[in-house]
């Protein structure tokens, strides 16, 4: 047996459990006063998602896992952990805004603005690294890259305004 069905399940796995924290997390920030800004883009991003674990499961399960790639994988699955913490409440799948409420300047988010998007692209091309499927990681990173490219506009635009109401 390869180690390739445990990965794709703890990938997919946490993924579903992210989606599930994220819905309890934009719930409760709506409840406090939140919105959601620039929602039309959100369905390609579970879209991409989807499709990125449905086509590895699909073109991977049967392929032996490069060690060292799996270790580094796994590595930065810590740095994910890492960047839910830091946000705790405030981490959804979504931008959602809370007026008033300062930036998040604790953990990975004291060195750079967009830790979380910087651990979903390493994901998105490593994963398909660790089983040799150098195409794949190519055309889904290009795919999150353009997804991305809408979605940290719209987040700063939207953190932007909220912080210049906060004045």
């Amino acid at each position: 047996m390869t180690l390739a069905p445990p990965l794709l399940a703890l990938v997919t796995l946490q993924r579903l459990g992210e989606l599930v924290l994220a819905n309890h997390n934009t719930r409760r920030l709506k409840v406090r006063g939140a919105y959601e800004v620039a929602p039309g883009h959100y369905p390609l991003i579970v879209a991409l998602h989807a499709a990125w674990i449905a086509g590895l499961w699909w073109l991977a399960w049967s392929r032996p896992p490069n060690l060292p790639l799996t270790a580094l994988f796994l590595g930065l699955e810590g740095l994910r952990v890492w960047v839910l913490i830091s946000l705790g409440e405030r981490w959804t799948t979504r931008i959602i805004v809370l007026p008033g409420a300062p930036l998040v300047r604790r953990g990975p988010y004291r060195f750079f603005p967009h830790p979380n998007y910087a651990v979903v692209c390493a994901e998105i091309a490593l994963l398909p690294l660790v089983f040799g499927l150098w195409g794949y990681a190519l055309v889904f990173s290009l795919l999150n890259a353009a997804v991305l490219w809408v979605r940290v506009r719209a987040e700063i635009a939207a953190l932007s305004a909220a912080s210049a109401e906060g004045r």
